[in-house]
């Protein structure tokens, strides 16, 4: 099944970092996706973006995911000749994440 039937997400950025939250519809489905959304599997699902490191922050209590993807956003803002400068397409491209 794909994220987005699971959960949803919101993006933000610093610089060439992005950040993206990854949220469950249920409180329930948080255990799955810690277990199939890991670090390794972001990077892997961007890697034709992402040149740095993923870190993924777990927030059990709230409960969502923060992953943190490093050299994501071709320079940032202000050097970045993508489209998308900002990266806020990609919480929706990690929603198409297969697990």
């Amino acid at each position: 099944m794909k994220l987005y039937e699971l959960a949803h997400s919101r993006t933000g950025d610093k610089g060439n970092i992005s950040v993206i939250s990854l949220i469950p519809y249920r409180a329930q489905d948080y255990a799955l996706l810690k277990e199939k959304v890991t670090a390794q599997r972001v990077k892997e699902h961007f890697s034709s973006l992402v040149r740095g490191e993923v870190t993924r922050y777990e927030l059990p209590e709230l409960p969502a995911f923060n992953f943190v993807l490093e050299g994501a956003l071709d320079g940032g803002v202000t050097r970045s000749l993508r489209v998308d400068m900002h990266g806020k397409t990609l919480g929706y491209a990690l929603l198409e994440m297969e697990i």
